[in-house]
């Protein structure tokens, strides 16, 4: 057994940073001293740790290397490192999806892409693509911009031929195997094509910028015509994560590749980052800093059922994407989970479907009823159980999860609420003999309510500071419609289907590629729209209202608040035409860094600046940078009121005039000084400050917004603000 102590200075994969790119430095001289730096701490009878994994020159200046901990502290005192950081293992997180989208915002497509919009460049860092899909081919897209710097790089199963004029570029990296032997020796093991093994990288993709693919559907499921937020956008792919996660360091030489490649709007699949903010690239990995656009996933309206038929003649209806092969004319034994336990199984666990908790003699032939009441065991687990111990389906009790129709495949399965729940189980105790069939799922159109929030999607605060509201923004995320891998596991194609190229998934990965598109979308309308003016378009005109014309909920049916919803669900069209945008500087990044405690000295290295921090730095002062949200993490009751002050662009008309509206709940004073904006020719930005009192308020957060008006534009700024 190794000590913790000795497995310490086991070799590990660690990131060193080194401040912003020098435009001006030859690569080759870096890689040498960079390898020379490397020379001076690792022992000489150790030569073959000697190299660099990565090196990053564009994104910033660094590399990643091989070190155990005690080199790691030691290279950390040299002159030009900044920072040093182990290498982190980061999980991955229509299509009606589009159509819903624009039937919200009341325009149904009316904007058509314009001829520029094919120059808009997105990279998309994932598990790689499946080029083959008709979701990425290139019909009617013109020649591929000549600013493209990028490569199509070839693996034994992708050829350059894989790529067009619509995939424009495909870079893979080699995986770090994280094994060692005789507790120095390390192996890269490659993994070596661009192709799409896991189904991710190719479903992200065509959510993004997916080409219309007419008559698609998953075996039925879900048909029409498919297609991306931005159609005729470029792609560039960045196979960096793998079955087994993303590794950060990869991570950062995929973007560092995919800004010397020349792309527009890069895409991760733990975040959203935009192409302006890479000079902070370092700290891409902390997904709640902000200059990463972070999503909050929502359902779309459309769902899929299939209904459960009970032997008394009851009907309910269950959450399920299902390619059962029963139907009506015959009825299986139904049983709950508890009542057809192994022997010394506890109750707890065989009503949740453990594995080894349910007699296989017991339950082949039936239909098993599970609860949901332990999340440590995942739904795909449950229904392996009961498939192994060959029952005929499964019914799953869950309140919260039933907005998320699992995908059973052939295992006839319905996830249905406690109410229907209580019902089933009240009839297997009150029968003799109670009998059951579960249908085939179905679609189910203009589902209400919709946009609410999912179950597994990410809540605020911020992790990292509760003084940037956290999310920013929801997107659809759940039952999209999207290219895919053909399909492998047997049992996954219903009999007599082909293998299909779509799927229908969720997660806050579908999510985070629908802001892409849209980043894209709005791009190909304003070319020289910064990235950060695209995301306060985006967050000022959000919806807030569901599609019964109520606020927004989240999954137990509740009224949502911004730390569930962001500033609202995304509204491309609208955010075309936003009337003013917060624009966010590099300068402000920068305060915030002050704010949040780098030191001045590493800032400057950061930003190969002489930039001086304020005099006064503090975390509350996170508050003032120039951010299309606000969040106060901390309003003392006691103290002052806070004022905040903010600076809006106008992008509309040159000469209009806006009126603030403030809405905030009782007891929070909310003041907005000067309460009227006037815009001129020549004059297109224009400061404001908003005063929170908190000395009537309830404790704990409060929530709500200062709008902005004109008669044509409303410009809403959220607010977050906890009252002690």
């Amino acid at each position: 057994m190794i000590s913790s102590t000795a497995s310490n200075q086991l070799p590990q994969h660690y990131v060193v940073y080194m401040g912003s790119s020098s435009s001006g430095e030859a690569p080759g001289i870096a890689e040498s001293d960079h390898l020379q730096l490397l020379s001076s701490i690792i022992p000489s009878h150790e030569s073959e740790r000697i190299s660099l994994i990565h090196h990053y020159s564009h994104a910033f200046k660094g590399f990643s290397a091989m070190l155990t901990e005690n080199e790691a502290s030691a290279l950390a005192g040299h002159d030009g490192i900044v920072s040093i950081f182990r290498d982190p293992i980061l999980q991955l997180h229509t299509t009606r999806s589009w159509d819903f989208l624009e039937a919200a915002s009341g325009m149904q497509y009316k904007h058509k892409h314009p001829p520029m919009s094919s120059d808009v460049i997105i990279g998309m860092i994932d598990t790689g693509i499946w080029p083959e899909s008709p979701s990425f081919n290139d019909d009617g897209i013109g020649e591929i911009p000549s600013r493209w710097k990028g490569v199509c790089m070839e693996g034994y199963d992708f050829k350059k031929s894989n790529c067009n004029r619509k995939l424009i570029g495909a870079r893979y990296y080699g995986s770090i195997q994280r094994t060692y032997s005789n507790n120095k020796t390390y192996m890269a093991k490659p993994d070596d094509s661009p192709r799409d093994f896991d189904g991710h990288g190719t479903h992200t993709t065509s959510i993004a910028a997916g080409a219309k693919v007419a008559n698609a559907s998953y075996h039925g499921l879900a048909g029409g015509t498919a297609r991306g937020g931005s159609p005729s956008s470029r792609i560039a792919i960045y196979k960096a994560c793998t079955l087994d996660g993303c590794s950060g360091s990869t991570i950062l030489k995929a973007i560092d590749d995919a800004i010397k490649d020349g792309v527009d709007i890069i895409s991760i699949s733990i975040g959203c980052a935009l192409e302006e903010m890479t000079g902070l690239i370092f700290t891409v990995l902390s997904i709640q800093l902000p200059w990463i656009f972070t999503v909050a996933a929502s359902n779309i309206d459309r769902d899929f059922q299939s209904s459960v038929l009970l032997g008394n003649g009851k009907t309910l209806q269950g959450s399920a994407i299902s390619f059962s092969n029963l139907n009506r004319s015959r009825y299986y034994p139904l049983a709950f989970g508890e009542d057809v336990a192994a022997k010394f199984t506890p109750i707890s666990e065989s009503r949740n479907c453990y594995p080894g908790s349910l007699d296989t003699k017991k339950v082949a032939g039936k239909i098993v009823v599970c609860t949901d009441n332990d999340l440590n065991i995942p739904l795909q687990i449950k229904k392996l159980v009961v498939e192994d111990a060959r029952a005929k389906g499964l019914i799953l009790v869950s309140e919260d999860e039933k907005i998320v129709p699992f995908d059973s495949g052939m295992v006839p399965f319905a996830e249905v609420g406690n109410l229907s729940g209580l019902q089933i189980i009240k009839y297997i105790n009150d029968t003799k003999n109670p009998t059951a069939t579960i249908l085939p799922a179905r679609d189910v159109p203009r589902y209400r309510p919709a946009p609410t929030v999912a179950y597994f999607s990410s809540r605020g605060p911020g992790q990292y500071t509760e003084n940037i509201l956290k999310p920013d923004i929801m997107a659809p995320g759940v039952t999209i419609l999207a290219a895919m891998i053909p399909e492998k596991e047997a049992g996954s194609v219903p009999v007599g289907n082909k293998p299909s190229g779509y799927a229908i998934k969720s997660g806050t990965s579908m999510a985070c590629p629908h802001v892409t598109g849209a980043a894209a979308f709005i791009k190909s309308f304003h070319h020289r729209w910064s990235t950060s003016m695209i995301k306060s378009a985006l967050m000022t005109t959000a919806t807030i209202y569901d599609n019964t014309g109520k606020p927004l909920q989240n999954s137990s049916h509740h009224f949502a608040n911004p730390h569930e919803v962001g500033v609202g669900e995304i509204n491309p069209h609208k955010a075309l035409n936003p009337g003013l945008v917060f624009e966010t500087t590099t300068e402000d990044y920068l305060q915030f860094l002050c704010y949040y405690g780098y030191p001045e000295k590493n800032i400057r290295s950061m930003s190969k600046t002489n930039f001086n921090c304020p005099r006064i730095n503090i975390d509350r002062l996170i508050s003032n940078i120039n951010y299309p949200s606000i969040s106060i993490s901390n309003l003392d009751r006691h103290k002052p009121a806070q004022t905040i002050k903010r600076t809006v662009t106008n992008v509309g008309c040159p000469n209009a005039t806006y009126i603030s509206r403030v809405h905030a709940p009782v007891g929070l004073e909310v003041k907005v000084f000067p309460n009227k904006l006037a815009f001129i020719e020549g004059l297109t930005r224009v400061s404001f400050k908003v005063l929170f009192d908190g000395k009537e308020a309830s404790n704990g957060y409060n929530f709500g917004s200062v709008t902005w008006f004109d008669g044509r534009h409303s410009v809403r700024l959220s607010f977050a603000v906890n009252v002690e």
